[in-house]
């Protein structure tokens, strides 16, 4: 895997700690993070979904970010959060949500919507009578999520906490990255992500676009493929260890001089 020179695009902090599990194997990296967490101000209608949380039979956090400020509005309603389940995406999320005290399910494999929704333990949350569930998440986002529960009957609210933007870079910054690191491998951990990448590709999407991309879900791949990208790799999950596994299935790219 020595052979891989991977560009990440996730926020700084997260893409730090990714750099520090891959240069353990030898792996090089560069970051270039294109998702700018910003927090929205917390409205009333906001506040009410916290007083209301008892109504709801779960609720589902679909990252980090929501899951620390969805917590600290709890914080500030709840003594003692109510006893529903609790259900994250990914196994980072879900520690945030442990961390707190609360009783959280997350698929094991695969960090996506698909994975949660076949989760065990969520059918049995949304099988009891006029089931109410409660999104914390960014903006936008998941709509498939909210999509497949309402198919099954569940009411689905929303809880907005923050907004993803791309963060300002001058131009070319992208096409200039790659060439100067000789990079060969491209890395995003979301549909917004891989947009932005586009975004800020900008005329130099069809040369960016023959590098293989790392995406974490199948819909992402639909998405990256749709949009031109040459070759896919869909890790199944947006954690350091999906990745590096699905680093180990590719062939070793070739060297650069």
């Amino acid at each position: 895997m020595k052979g891989w020179r991977l560009l990440l695009t996730r926020p700084a902090e997260e893409s730090q700690a990714l750099a520090l599990t891959l240069a353990e194997e030898g792996i090089f990296s560069s970051s270039l993070p294109l998702l700018d967490i910003q927090p929205l101000p917390v409205s009333e209608e906001n506040r009410s979904i916290i007083y209301n949380l008892a109504a709801y039979c779960a609720v589902i956090v679909v990252s980090k970010p929501a899951a620390r400020l969805g917590l600290e509005l709890v914080d500030e309603v709840w003594p003692q959060p109510p006893m529903q389940d609790w259900f994250a995406v990914g196994a980072a999320t879900a520690q945030i949500l442990d961390d707190y005290g609360l009783r959280v399910f997350y698929p094991e494999q695969g960090d996506d919507s698909e994975a949660l929704v076949a989760l065990p333990q969520l059918q049995a949350a949304i099988s009891g009578y006029d089931p109410k569930v409660l999104i914390m998440r960014g903006e936008d986002g998941r709509e498939w999520l909210a999509e497949q529960l309402r198919e099954q009957g569940v009411a689905v609210d929303y809880l907005p906490l923050y907004r993803r933007s791309l963060p300002q870079y001058p131009a070319f910054v992208l096409q200039q990255r790659v060439e100067a690191e000789r990079l060969n491998g491209l890395v995003v951990s979301s549909g917004q992500g891989f947009e932005h990448l586009r975004q800020l590709a900008g005329d130099a999407w069809p040369q960016v676009a023959r590098l293989p991309l790392f995406v974490p879900s199948p819909r992402v791949a639909e998405l990256a493929r749709e949009a031109g990208a040459q070759s896919v790799v869909d890790c199944r999950g947006a954690s350091a260890a999906a990745l590096l596994a699905a680093l180990r299935e590719q062939p070793e790219p070739a060297s650069q001089a």
